[in-house]
């Protein structure tokens, strides 16, 4: 898994708001990339929602959500709409992103849960694994953001 002070790999990929650079933010924004285990399971909608509800205030402090799961992009999109997430989610079906950040699950199916901050340099500052709560990732980085 990569961590604090790695330079962030580089993906394309199609999302729920049309295709998505990790380099397009560079020099311009901070990015939080979450990963998540599946769509509309209990975690993850909370998760989701968590976002959701802080989306406005991580926008205002000049970063970008992107999450990712190993979902189909079908499944991303039915996601974002029944919970109103105005941000990019990627369906890596293919496990692409997944497997350059290293957070495939023990059985190679999915992702695990896990959060990374990015600088406006491509540099991963927070790495949030193992928290409690799932919803917990989206206090977590609106903190580190802000710091």
């Amino acid at each position: 898994m990569l961590d604090v002070g790695q330079e962030a790999p580089d993906f394309e990929a199609e999302s729920t708001l049309g295709k998505i650079k990790l380099s397009d933010y560079k020099g311009k924004k901070k990015v939080i990339l979450y990963f998540y285990p599946k769509a509309f399971t209990a975690g993850c909608t909370r998760e989701l929602q968590r976002f959701v509800q802080l989306y406005d205030e991580i926008v205002k402090l000049n970063a970008e959500v992107i999450g990712v799961s190993a979902d189909s992009l079908s499944s991303a999109k039915k996601f974002a709409e029944k919970y109103g997430a105005k941000f990019p989610l990627i369906g890596d079906k293919e496990k692409k992103i997944i497997n350059s950040y290293g957070v495939m699950n023990e059985k190679g199916t999915s992702a695990q849960r896990v959060t990374f901050v990015i600088d406006e340099n491509g540099k991963i500052t927070h790495v949030f694994k193992n928290l409690k709560k799932a919803e917990e990732h989206a206090d977590k980085a609106l903190e580190a953001i802000k710091s």
